[in-house]
């Protein structure tokens, strides 16, 4: 139910804790900001080019050299044009921003690449697998001027997210002191080879970790953290040597606000979803639960702000009430020049976080399950 609210307590009724914004409506001109996408090697850029789109970006070019991924991705965006070549983007003088999904080892090369040829930059994360293309990108994007901005889609594109961070900015629930995540997926099938390969996917801190990082500095306000444990491991999947099925991390934030979050592909086929990712948000004067993506066992979709404070507890289901902001700020910061759709220190701190996380993991040494009541 839309809207939904509900208060056990005094006289509050929640409604200044509703969501109050529509979708929002075209940022740019038509033409004004084109852009193109290249390496379909993740779905993710199905949601990266929605999001533009939507905002008002005009979708010119794709590239892959998979002709079979470029003609799925036509299906979808019919008005874009396949490109014979990188190079056709590349030197487009129209195109300002590149968005990719590339094999995650070859996002900061590709980026590179875009802004040194003059373009902004778009990744899927996670955006590096090592931080020395971390390194590499921040002196090509101060040097170019140009943007490396990253696709933390569990926050960016989720509506539940969108919601919460107006929530910790209007007070609700006082100063962030914890952040607690959980990114489960569902390993599923099909996966291509890179998937299973450690110097090409970087490690599951490193890869869907890198959401839940993100997402902690962002809702605790932190400039930076330290990674004061990690752990990752291999429990169902032993046929994949390289993958790492399980990680979780804990964090201390430079404000004193802390994390810990819980990554893993070990998603039952019986839940309706591909994860039943949740977030807990402790204030000093409340908290916040967001359901994103399924209310597990109640019969509903994702989206739902449970929120709890001084004034009472309520509950919002935000699904198609919020709209997601973040690609109309991205293309005005591109166009005019400002941050505020993500600050360039933020979406770099966020990476590097993730890759000292992996660095030093603790390996945890899985044995083979006993039978406690043989």
């Amino acid at each position: 139910m839309a809207n939904e609210q509900h208060a056990t307590f005094g006289n509050k009724d929640g409604m200044n804790y509703a969501p109050k914004s529509a979708k929002p409506s075209l940022v740019c001109a038509p033409d004004e900001f084109q852009i193109a996408a290249m390496a379909l090697d993740h779905g993710h850029i199905y949601g990266q080019c929605n999001g533009l789109v939507e905002a008002g970006a005009t979708l010119k070019w794709v590239y892959d050299p998979d002709p079979a991924k470029v003609e799925a991705f036509l299906a979808v965006f019919p008005q874009a044009k396949a490109a014979s070549s990188p190079e056709q983007i590349l030197l487009d003088p129209e195109i300002r921003l590149i968005t990719a999904a590339a094999v995650p080892s070859e996002r900061a090369a590709l980026g590179i690449k875009a802004m040194e040829h003059g373009k902004h930059y778009f990744t899927d994360k996670t955006p590096f697998t090592t931080l020395e293309q971390l390194a590499a990108a921040k002196e090509a994007a101060s040097r170019t001027g140009r943007k490396y901005m990253v696709y933390y889609s569990e926050r960016l594109h989720v509506e539940s997210a969108v919601h919460a961070g107006r929530l910790i900015q209007d007070g609700a629930i006082g100063r962030v002191v914890q952040v607690l995540g959980t990114g489960p997926h569902r390993h599923g099938s099909n996966r291509p080879d890179w998937f299973y390969r450690k110097a090409n996917y970087g490690g599951i801190l490193c890869d869907i970790g890198s959401h839940q990082i993100e997402q902690f500095l962002y809702y605790a306000g932190c400039q930076d953290a330290t990674v004061t444990a990690s752990k990752v491991g291999n429990f169902r999947n032993s046929g994949y040597p390289e993958f790492e099925d399980f990680g979780d991390a804990t964090l201390v934030g430079d404000n004193g606000s802390t994390c810990y979050f819980r990554v893993d592909w070990l998603t039952p086929d019986g839940l309706g979803t591909w994860g039943d990712g949740r977030t807990v948000i402790l204030g000093t004067d409340g908290y916040i639960e967001l359901r994103k993506y399924i209310d597990v066992a109640r019969g509903g979709e994702g989206d739902h702000v449970i929120l709890v404070n001084h004034e009472g507890e309520f509950q919002f289901d935000v699904r198609g009430q919020i709209g997601f902001p973040f690609f109309g700020q991205l293309i005005r910061d591109c166009l005019d020049g400002t941050e505020l759709a993500m600050t360039q220190e933020h979406a770099f701190k966020a990476a590097e976080l993730c890759l000292i996380a992996q660095r030093d993991a603790l390996q945890l040494q899985v044995s083979e399950p006993v039978d406690r009541f043989a």
